[in-house]
């Protein structure tokens, strides 16, 4: 007898192939059968009209913090995903020295905007080592599979110590003790390497990360710990020296390359049309292809829409944060702010203000924050109202900048009086980058590369003004649904989102509706399916507020035959369990 039996489904398999409706039929946490199935099951599903794909595989999550005390990855198990990666862009939570929690929550809160109240209050600090981490990890059941990355900046703080803050170079000694620890968590399942080397990175304290400068010497040395360990990736996140021209860039790239030589294994790096430095983005695919060609196993994670924030006055950011009428009122609740911000004299007093310098040190705000306050007339042109009827690929008709002009008023003006309208929820959606030219046009040709990983969902991270896990349910919806020029056919869409990024990672049992592989299955209402609204909710520990988004449309979603999720309700199934890479499954 079948455990599972899904019945007429539009089975798209994974493979690139085109979709067709068959049963599929499932027995202890593998697919048994692919075709017309006649034998009797404990369940039946009928599946006419609907979906039925692969789970979507996440290969950059930030779940690190949010893993000790979440069993089900939310938002992610909203989304369809069933297998994710965490430990990306170089930051986590292992190894850690006793006593130095602190600096690797100050590490994660500056760069991943995760609140350093939620971290101290939900972590439960019983390891010290990667290996030992992963044990700790493995302890609680989970409603999904995960994967574990080796952060470089807690290696190195490890190791180092204060020098490592202080960004000293790594003598021999260091990088051979790091070399190590490196290798010891590979060899204990651990999926990879992650390094992080981008400027708008910062501690919590405005600090630079520890290994945001880190050498040539170093990073190849680390790359020497794949030696002898037959699995295993690295993840790379770089402004690739955006502020040095193209001789800084190729220097920066020149790096990359050595990187994946010395390891031998596939490396992926972060692949985004910046602003300002949108050219950058050509340069990185032309570097890439002539590696490719050459024989470098290099892939580009790419989202599936803008990069940027939402702004609200209880979000992360918002325009007047800096202004320092603001501040004499930002302590207030919420809706006593906004009516606060309404006076007219107090409207009239922020509107003829500056804002004050918000990045440097003893803040997590990058820079960019300040570049792009100072530009807040032009970029209001990327600004838009963030509603019900969410469009994330609107167009400069919509804009801010229009508005203003339509009323006779400043851009800014314009924002100030959406944010401080009703009871100040109002929220507004700016994609900072992948918009450079008012649409998702340069997304779409991203998408098409040979090399390119859907990815940077960044799930568990810049929960104060993002909800990018979303990005499965939006591939599905603008890309196959209802972009109107430029769609991705449904079946491209589901291989990027499953088996592409499981065979990048060297996961061969899973991204597949196939005979023989596991269970991991979402079924799908298109009709009914949507990314959902942003909604900002005080769910985190030590009351902590972050945007949740949950789809609408899922039916179902099983991990290794498992139901954990059946129409948006999280199930008490908890079959997921941590992948370890290279060992067998316990």
């Amino acid at each position: 007898m079948l455990d599972l039996l899904v019945k007429g489904a539009t089975v798209v398999d994974g493979s690139g192939g085109e979709p067709f409706v068959a049963d599929v039929g499932v027995r202890d946490g593998r697919i048994v059968e692919v075709g017309t199935i006649a034998d009797a099951a404990r369940e039946t599903v009928d599946a006419r009209g609907l979906w039925l794909t692969p789970g979507f595989v996440d290969i950059h999550t930030h779940y690190d913090g949010q893993v000790t005390w979440d069993e089900n990855f939310t938002p992610s198990i909203y989304h369809g995903v069933t297998t994710l990666v965490m430990g990306n862009c170089g930051v986590g939570f292992a190894p850690v020295r006793p006593g130095h929690e602190d600096d690797l929550i100050k590490l994660m809160e500056g760069v991943e905007d995760i609140p350093g109240a939620a971290l101290h209050e939900g972590i439960r600090w019983d390891w010290e080592s990667f290996p030992q981490y992963m044990d700790a990890l493995e302890k609680t059941p989970r409603s999904l599979d995960y994967l574990v990355q080796v952060p470089h900046d807690p290696l190195r703080m490890y190791v180092m110590g204060e020098r490592a803050v202080a960004k000293q170079t790594a003598t021999a000694d260091d990088i051979a003790a790091m070399r190590t620890l490196l290798h010891e968590a590979l060899q204990a399942g651990a999926a990879g390497f992650s390094t992080g080397r981008s400027d708008n990175h910062r501690t919590s304290e405005g600090k630079e990360t520890p290994a945001s400068e880190a050498s040539v010497a170093e990073l190849t040395g680390l790359a020497s710990a794949f030696e002898g360990i037959a699995h295993g990736v690295l993840q790379v996140v770089s402004d690739f020296n955006l502020l040095q021209g193209p001789q800084g860039f190729d220097a920066e790239f020149d790096l990359v390359e050595q990187l994946a030589r010395a390891s031998g294994k596939p490396l992926s790096m972060t692949w985004l049309q910046r602003d300002p430095g949108g050219e950058q983005c050509e340069a990185i695919r032309a570097r890439v292809d002539a590696a490719v060609a050459a024989g470098l196993p290099l892939y580009l994670q790419a989202a599936a829409r803008g990069i940027g924030v939402i702004n609200g006055l209880d979000a992360s950011f918002h325009p007047f944060m800096g202004f320092p009428g603001y501040k004499d009122v930002a302590h207030l609740p919420l809706a006593e702010r906004a009516a606060a911000l309404r006076e007219p004299a107090r409207k009239a007093r922020i509107l003829a203000e500056k804002s004050e310098r918000l990045a440097g040190d003893g803040t997590a705000i990058p820079p960019l924050v300040d570049i792009l306050l100072a530009r807040i007339d032009m970029i209001s042109g990327r600004m838009f109202a963030l509603d019900e009827e969410l469009n994330y690929e609107p167009t400069v008709m919509q804009s801010f900048l229009v508005q203003a002009k339509q009323r006779g008023i400043t851009p800014l003006e314009a924002l100030y009086d959406h944010l401080a309208g009703g009871d100040g929820s109002h929220l507004i959606y700016f994609p900072i980058f992948n918009y450079n030219n008012g649409s998702l046009d340069a997304v779409r040709q991203m998408l098409d590369h040979p090399r390119v990983l859907s990815s940077l969902s960044d799930a568990g991270a810049h929960v104060g003004t993002v909800c990018d896990a979303s990005f499965t349910t939006f591939m599905l919806t603008h890309w196959v649904q209802r972009r109107a020029e430029g769609k991705l056919s449904l079946a491209q869409a589901v291989e990027m989102l499953t088996r592409r990024n499981a065979r990048y990672l060297g996961l061969t049992d899973r991204g597949e509706i196939a005979p023989g592989l596991r269970a991991d299955l979402n079924l799908i209402d298109p009709q009914r399916l949507s990314v959902g609204t942003p909604t900002l909710v005080r769910d985190l520990p030590a009351g902590g507020k972050r945007f949740l988004q949950k789809a609408r449309g899922y039916v179902a979603t099983w991990v290794a035959g498992v139901a954990v999720q059946r129409e948006g309700d999280i199930t008490a199934g908890r079959p997921g369990r941590l992948v370890r890479m290279g060992l067998p499954s316990r």
